[in-house]
């Protein structure tokens, strides 16, 4: 069985999802670690402790999206909610860490119950893929935003990176040998060592974490303020936009079955820390962005590798990836998104509830939080109420679910 397994493995890689995989690995551990650790220094834990919150979300969640792409061959790659850890950041100011670790654990539960129970599945199956595809694209619009800044702000490393995207992309002949993406990263590499942008120096100890069990608090403060705010950005700021993206690619994912990953996700990276488990959209974006759908779950089987790694030597990768210059991130990640969101435009805008897809949009691009909880709930609920006042016809067939 491993063996058969491990050959078509090895049949529907590529050199595309190496690279695919390698470039959501440098964005999932950039820009995410830097939130994640601004927030965790309002906790005033020693650095031991924050370490293991870097263990949870990578080397537990790591395992479990390696497992679920192997079985489902689909790339569905589970970290950590990032609007969950905003949450967390406010939620500090009026609760100890160990109230909210007893509040992740009652998130975990929440969405054990949701995925086995199924509820979660026939509600987004009752919200129409436009509007889900609405707020996917304001949420992916800011990466290609950043992209475009970095060509001021981070001139000679993201002018080269991006010259040789379109260079190579024009030029089909090479393309078919050098993928745009792998020359654009070459090029990235090249311009890092170039203008002496890259890390100076590793750290000369503390490269293997020892992670910290954290002891949980229940308080019915912390179930009111962070419990169903933390379950609705996993299932619909996060997971709405990984699934969305998963369909919109041709997929079927399975809702209940990934509602339920999260829950046990969630379960167990609380106790070292880590906020809840969710299925990523802009890295599972970026895996699906090649052209070849067989052998997408292999760039997320690669990545899931990278991250139990990362997980296990926090300390040394997060000094090399946070000394890396924020524009090489940026220009990576919104050139590796730009066909997944020209997808999302096209998803949201081509045919029924444009409307509701646009309110969605406008909704959440805004980035407004109402309640503790985030812009991509509250557009995807302004977008079915539009749709729903506007354009009720569409609904009287069934719409396509998220």
């Amino acid at each position: 069985m491993l063996g058969k397994m491990a050959k078509e493995f090895a049949r529907d890689l590529s050199a595309q999802h190496v690279v695919n995989a390698l470039i959501a690995f440098i964005f999932a551990v950039t820009g995410p670690i830097a939130i994640l650790l601004t927030v965790g220094a309002k906790t005033e834990l020693p650095q031991p402790a924050l370490a293991s919150w870097l263990f949870g979300a990578f080397f537990l969640n790591g395992l479990i999206s390696c497992v679920v792409c192997l079985i489902y061959r689909q790339p569905m790659v589970f970290l950590w909610s990032i609007p969950g850890v905003v949450l967390v950041g406010t939620a500090l100011d009026t609760l100890s860490f160990a109230e909210i670790v007893g509040a992740y654990l009652a998130c975990g539960v929440l969405l054990l119950v949701l995925g086995v129970t199924g509820w979660f599945s026939k509600l987004a199956d009752r919200i129409p893929m436009p509007i889900v595809m609405g707020m996917v694209a304001a949420l992916l619009l800011k990466f290609g935003v950043s992209w475009i800044e970095s060509l001021l702000s981070g001139p000679w490393i993201a002018v080269p990176m991006t010259l040789a995207y379109f260079a190579t992309a024009a030029a089909p002949a090479v393309a078919r040998y050098c993928p745009p993406m792998i020359s654009t990263l070459i090029v990235g590499v090249v311009a890092l060592v170039a203008t002496q942008s890259g890390p100076a120096a590793l750290p000369s100890s503390g490269v293997f974490i020892s992670p910290v069990i954290f002891t949980p608090a229940f308080s019915w403060a912390a179930m009111i303020e962070l419990v169903v705010p933390l379950a609705i950005t996993v299932l619909f700021a996060q997971n709405g936009q990984g699934i969305a993206l998963l369909r919109n690619a041709g997929r079927n994912p399975p809702v209940d079955v990934i509602t339920a990953v999260c829950g046990y996700g969630s379960l167990l990276s609380a106790w070292f820390g880590s906020v809840s488990t969710c299925l990523t959209g802009p890295v599972n974006g970026i895996l699906l962005s090649s052209d070849e759908p067989r052998g997408h779950y292999t760039g997320a089987v690669l990545l899931s590798l990278m991250c139990v790694v990362f997980g296990l030597m926090a300390p040394l990768f997060t000094a090399i990836m946070l000394a890396t210059p924020p524009a090489f991130i940026a220009t990576l990640g919104g050139i590796a998104l730009i066909s997944v969101l020209k997808g999302s435009f096209v998803t949201a805008f081509s045919g029924r509830f444009g409307f509701g897809a646009l309110i969605a949009f406008i909704v959440t691009i805004s980035n407004i939080t109402f309640l503790n909880i985030g812009a991509a709930f509250w557009g995807i609920a302004a977008g079915v109420l539009a749709s729903w006042a506007i354009e009720r016809a569409d609904f009287e067939t069934k719409p396509d679910a998220p």
